[in-house]
């Protein structure tokens, strides 16, 4: 059997100037690294790539890996037409009958004619398809508008013809702009987070901090499930869960409660640097949207940036919940994130946060609790899951 072809439209990478290699050949990699086992050959022409499958990979595998793969802005399982009026017109009329035409309706043609020394222009190319269309479904109707089917040919070097496109998710090629860690909890935003940042070019790992047995088996399986939703949009990832029972207890008991969220906070940031060190991440992803919750206030998340060296980045801050629940039903992670297993962030939240600390005072009740014994001993005891590019996770793989 024939190999199948497909059609990968870039956007933001096409704007990359000298650049634009680079990030082309990251995205090819991407793409491969996607849908191995299975055979692929990916070639580029002027703003598309061409990705050539083995046949027996499945087209629903195919589909969720050029989906969920940032840096392609559209995609469609095309076929390749002999370079004349009449070998294009045969193809049409070749693949029409398997696709959704055959249901009727209205349609549009589109042509794309790079190639200006084909004899026919733009317009009369179209004719030429519509009239093939008309050949085999008379009854079907012309509407440029709100089509309900649209055929599209690409005249470039060769030529292309396909019948339906999939959008893609846009963006940069992950690694493509460094690498983060990305604190991933049970809720629903800090999923997006991550997400937003894999479309802006980063490479990300996650950290999960975990209470047992405050904080149920469940609700650990609850954030492996959110990774390997996440995974295919990073191109796979390293989970790091860090047992933090002892260090909750001790904040709690020892602390003022008003300041046991900040104090948290600071401690998840002093061991997120220690395992960003570890992994080669040079910056730190939260899902903090501004005045969300208490912790979330300037004053509270300048004192966190304070407890690190490290960029702190919070791709969420400026919005609602709303526009960030919108996001979590698009990838998927929505659902995961409101099963009723709470984090350690919510188990121990005091009932009246602070919420304008003085960073001053806050940092010297954080140096006066003597953490850095308890983060040590939960860097040590991290566990690490490791989920591939389609988010599957690997079992008994090496961290």
């Amino acid at each position: 059997m024939p190999d199948k072809l497909y059609l990968i439209k870039e956007g933001e990478i096409s704007l990359k100037g000298g650049n634009r290699n680079l990030f082309e050949k990251q995205l090819r990699h991407n793409i491969k690294n996607k849908l191995r086992p299975y055979h692929s050959d990916i070639t580029k022409q002027k703003g598309r790539l061409y990705a050539r499958i083995a046949d027996e990979a499945p087209d629903d595998l195919i589909a969720k890996a050029l989906s969920t793969t940032p840096g392609i802005t559209g995609f469609a399982r095309a076929h390749k037409a002999e370079k004349s009026l009449e070998g294009i017109r045969a193809k049409a009329l070749e693949i029409l009958p398997s696709s959704d035409f055959c249901r009727g309706g209205s349609f549009r043609i589109t042509v794309k004619r790079e190639d200006k020394s084909f004899p026919l222009n733009s317009h009369d190319m179209a004719c030429e398809l519509a009239d093939a269309v008309f050949s085999l479904y008379p009854d079907m109707t012309v509407d440029l508008k709100r089509p309900d089917h649209t055929l599209t040919c690409e005249i470039r070097n060769d030529v292309y013809l396909y019948t339906s496109e999939e959008k893609g998710e846009g963006g940069l090629p992950y690694a493509t702009a460094g690498k983060g860690v990305l604190l991933l909890s049970g809720g629903i935003d800090s999923p997006v987070a991550g997400y937003m940042m894999a479309k802006r070019g980063m490479k990300l790992d996650a950290i999960y901090f975990h209470a047992y047995p405050y904080t149920s088996e469940l609700a650990l399986d609850k954030v492996k499930q959110l990774a390997s939703i996440i995974a295919p949009y990073l191109g796979g990832l390293h989970l790091y869960v860090v047992p933090f029972t002892d260090g909750q207890v001790h904040i709690r008991d020892n602390g003022y409660e008003e300041e046991a969220t900040l104090m948290f906070r600071a401690s998840m940031m002093q061991t997120a640097e220690r395992i960003a060190s570890g992994c080669g991440a040079s910056a730190i992803v939260t899902g903090e949207a501004l005045s969300q919750v208490a912790s979330q206030t300037l004053d509270a998340m300048s004192f966190t940036d304070s407890m690190t060296d490290l960029l702190v980045l919070r791709p969420l801050v400026g919005m609602d919940k709303e526009e960030i629940t919108e996001k979590a039903r698009r990838i998927g992670s929505y659902e995961t994130s409101i099963l009723p297993y709470e984090d350690c962030c919510v188990v121990f939240s005091p009932k009246h946060p602070v919420t304008r600390p003085v960073k001053e005072v806050v940092r010297r009740h954080f140096e006066e609790l003597g953490m850095e014994s308890f983060i040590e001993k939960a860097v040590e005891e991290t566990k690490v899951y490791v989920f591939d590019p389609m988010g599957r996770e690997i079992e008994n793989a090496e961290a």
